[in-house]
């Protein structure tokens, strides 16, 4: 069984499991970007390079180059975990585009059975953090952000930034959900972060889809979560 964890700093959790947990997790991800089946339907390009990166960080936990435990944090059996950490934004985000994928492919009850322990272990990982701030964030858990956001990608990156310069803490993550907003349809926060996109791309003359983030101010390998 995978599960996870927040962090100390609550600015996102431990994802862990044995190696059979996650890779597991991550064969069936897998599925769900770099399909064939997607090819041709709405930024499906974009939601597969924040899945990617979300499965990444997945294989690399598996293949041991993240964190390691002798055993798991509910029992003592000398089962080797393995772990890694995952801002709240690029994990929710990575949820929204998996929940958008699966909409142009088969599923079997494997993977929903996988998709429903990993939003249950989010929302508990919430609440086990921080109760108050847990209420309003859990909805980002069960479909809130928007599915066919063209540039998910993007827009993680952005409100990913925006929370790590929070600094971490409880007063942050209370903080979360409104930063959040911008991930939602229609809302003042969306409407504002799309028209500051695409008035960049048309600054640098290229499409919205091919901006990077500028966030080389934020030492990400040093974080502390």
């Amino acid at each position: 069984m995978f599960y996870t964890i927040p962090t100390k700093k609550g600015k996102g959790v431990e994802l862990w499991g044995s190696y059979d947990d996650l890779r597991t997790l991550h064969h069936v991800i897998g599925k769900f970007w770099n399909n064939e089946t997607l090819t041709g339907k709405p930024s499906f390009e974009n939601r597969d390079s924040l899945i990617s990166s979300f499965s990444y960080e997945i294989r690399k936990a598996f293949e041991g180059h993240r964190e390691k435990r002798v055993h798991g944090h509910y029992s003592l059996e000398p089962l080797p975990h393995f772990g890694t950490h995952l801002s709240w934004v690029h994990v929710l985000f990575s949820v929204a585009a998996l929940r958008s994928n699966m909409r142009f492919i088969d599923v079997d009850k494997l993977d929903v059975a996988l998709f429903l322990q990993l939003e249950y272990w989010l929302e508990h990982s919430m609440e086990a953090f921080d109760e108050t701030g847990a209420k309003a964030l859990k909805p980002y858990v069960n479909g809130a952000l928007y599915l066919d956001n063209p540039y998910m990608y993007q827009f993680m990156r952005s409100i990913n930034m925006d929370y790590f310069l929070f600094g971490g803490g409880k007063r942050a993550f209370r903080q979360l959900p409104s930063l959040l907003k911008a991930g939602v349809f229609f809302t003042e926060e969306y409407n504002n972060l799309l028209a500051h996109f695409t008035k960049e791309a048309k600054r640098l003359n290229c499409n919205v889809e091919d901006l990077e983030i500028d966030d080389d101010h934020i030492e990400y390998d040093t974080i502390k979560w």
